[in-house]
């Protein structure tokens, strides 16, 4: 079965809006893994306008199923990464003032940088994987690179299945066999919800793990808003 990595930046941005530690990001990534996710992501970004370099460390005290930190492989991100130790960098071509990820790698172009990063990462004992879109081109470059597993950046997939274009997976489906092929393992991620992601998953061959952040937020304040506002309307009843 395909593994749900639940990412917490969304919580974090709460969290920073007021100053305070409320909602914490740790005590929220501990009751994600309660609920029965299988993992939990994070993102750090050079500004820290969300997740925090602290966080990291703090979360990995935590995380008893797996722990993915994504990102742009620059030195801070490196020695964050080597000091944590999570269970998977998904590396991800950032740039320093992206609001959220909008391309994979170019694995032919990077592919020398790519080879050292992961050699290091893979040394220290740590599983490896590439944001990548579905050219197989750039798959098999990824292959040679050392990575573990690539993540199909899916942005796409969703924008186009909103609109009722389901062929828009084949491209997906076909990348996903090369990657098997090459002996790649097949995350994904990006955009997708409760709306697309029961016929990506079952249309993607192999899907070992999807990582999900913003969708899976914003639609728990929609599906819990009316369990909470009653709660609260309960409270406010008892008082008078």
């Amino acid at each position: 079965m395909t593994k749900l990595s639940v990412n917490v930046n969304k919580i974090a941005t709460l969290r920073n809006a007021r100053g305070a530690n409320y909602p914490n990001v740790v005590k929220v990534a501990s009751d994600i893994q309660e609920f029965g996710a299988e993992g939990i992501t994070i993102h750090p970004r050079p500004d820290e306008r969300h997740i925090r370099y602290q966080d990291a460390f703090d979360l990995k005290e935590i995380i008893t199923t797996e722990f993915n930190i994504e990102g742009n492989p620059i030195p801070k991100f490196i020695d964050l990464v080597l000091k944590v130790k999570p269970t998977q960098v998904t590396l991800v071509p950032d740039a320093v003032d992206a609001i959220t990820s909008n391309a994979g790698w170019d694995t032919i172009t990077n592919q020398s940088f790519l080879k050292e990063v992961i050699a290091e990462f893979k040394q220290n004992g740590i599983r490896t994987s590439i944001f990548i879109d579905t050219n197989l081109k750039l798959m098999e470059a990824a292959a040679t690179t050392g990575a573990d597993r690539i993540e199909l950046y899916t942005e796409n997939f969703a924008s186009q299945y909103s609109l009722g274009n389901k062929k828009v997976v084949e491209p997906y489906i076909k990348s996903a066999n090369l990657a098997t092929e090459l002996g790649l393992g097949i995350n994904a991620g990006h955009d997708l919800n409760l709306e697309n992601i029961q016929f990506f998953a079952t249309s993607i061959p192999h899907l070992k793990e999807v990582s999900i952040g913003h969708a899976l937020i914003t639609e728990s304040l929609y599906l819990g808003l009316e369990n909470v506002i009653n709660m609260y309307k309960y409270k406010l009843k008892v008082k008078s």
